[in-house]
């Protein structure tokens, strides 16, 4: 799933190569993906695009007055094109779900990107609004994880009891952080993942934030410039927990754990974060804190 980092790269990407170019047509090929119908998508025809943004993990060109906003969820991506074919798409066929031509730099010619999304579980949301806020998931999205002060955190981290790898990937609580950044980000801070949010010492909350600043960063100074097709390898190189169960971890050597549930799993290493301790993986009993 695309995570803050790879959507910031993703707007920073439309920004040098969809701004100041006109929205020549949207064609559909998922109509499941278009969450509104006023505005219209054709009201995007002949406009320019002014600006792109992110919004947590949700992407959004600024088009005129209006925005086309969308959230890749776990299996979507953006494909960018310096020739897009003119025939329309074909309803249902194949991954593109949607896909913008933007007026090219040669007569008859339209530059622009897919949205895609693999897999069967269709999940990729695209809407047309006047103003963001009328997307209701960002609405309701919490403060962003890269402008969160030392004391934003402990003041947010303080209102929820949950364990800490739920509440710092709750969007409604901290926006942009996933499952892949929020391994990375506990790994860092030396923290398990299933200590509790609003009982973190001082020490401990200090040594979170500090991670989590320093692994976004760090990861969106590598994503920023990248192609939009090299962003999830780059993603995939920067990793030192996540994804990489049975490997030596890259601090201590220990082996790197994994818990996993039905739909996804976590990757943590016992000796940086359980004191040596392996937390159980037991799908359909409780888990060991």
């Amino acid at each position: 799933m695309p995570e803050l980092p790879e959507v910031e790269a993703l707007a920073d990407h439309l920004r040098r190569h969809a701004v100041g170019r006109q929205i020549v047509r949207v064609d559909i090929s998922a109509l499941s993906v278009l969450k509104t119908f006023d505005p219209p998508v054709t009201a995007l025809y002949g406009r320019p695009v002014t600006g792109a943004q992110r919004w947590g993990k949700y992407l959004g060109l600024q088009v005129g007055e209006m925005y086309l906003i969308t959230h890749l969820s776990r299996a979507g991506w953006l494909r960018w094109s310096d020739k897009l074919a003119p025939a329309p798409l074909k309803p249902g066929k194949g991954p593109i779900a949607l896909r913008v031509h933007l007026v090219g730099d040669e007569p008859g010619q339209t530059v622009g990107f897919d949205l895609t999304e693999a897999g069967t579980q269709k999940r990729l949301a695209v809407w047309v609004v006047r103003d963001p806020m009328d997307v209701p998931q960002i609405a309701a999205l919490g403060p962003d994880a890269l402008t969160l002060g030392p004391e934003d955190l402990k003041e947010v981290l303080a209102a929820h009891g949950g364990r800490i790898k739920t509440v710092i990937t709750d969007q409604k609580i901290i926006a942009g952080i996933g499952n892949a950044y929020s391994d990375e980000i506990l790994h860092v801070a030396k923290l398990s993942p299933f200590a509790t949010a609003n009982k973190l010492s001082e020490v401990q909350l200090v040594d979170l934030h500090d991670a989590m600043s320093s692994v976004l960063t760090d990861a969106v100074a590598r994503s920023v410039g990248q192609q939009a097709a090299t962003l999830k390898g780059e993603k995939r190189s920067g990793l030192r927990v996540h994804a990489r169960t049975g490997l030596p971890c890259p601090v201590c050597g220990d082996t790197v754990a994994e818990v996993s549930f039905v739909d996804k799993s976590f990757q943590y290493c016992p000796t940086c974060q359980t004191g040596g301790k392996k937390l159980a993986d037991r799908r359909m009993s409780r888990l060991l804190k």
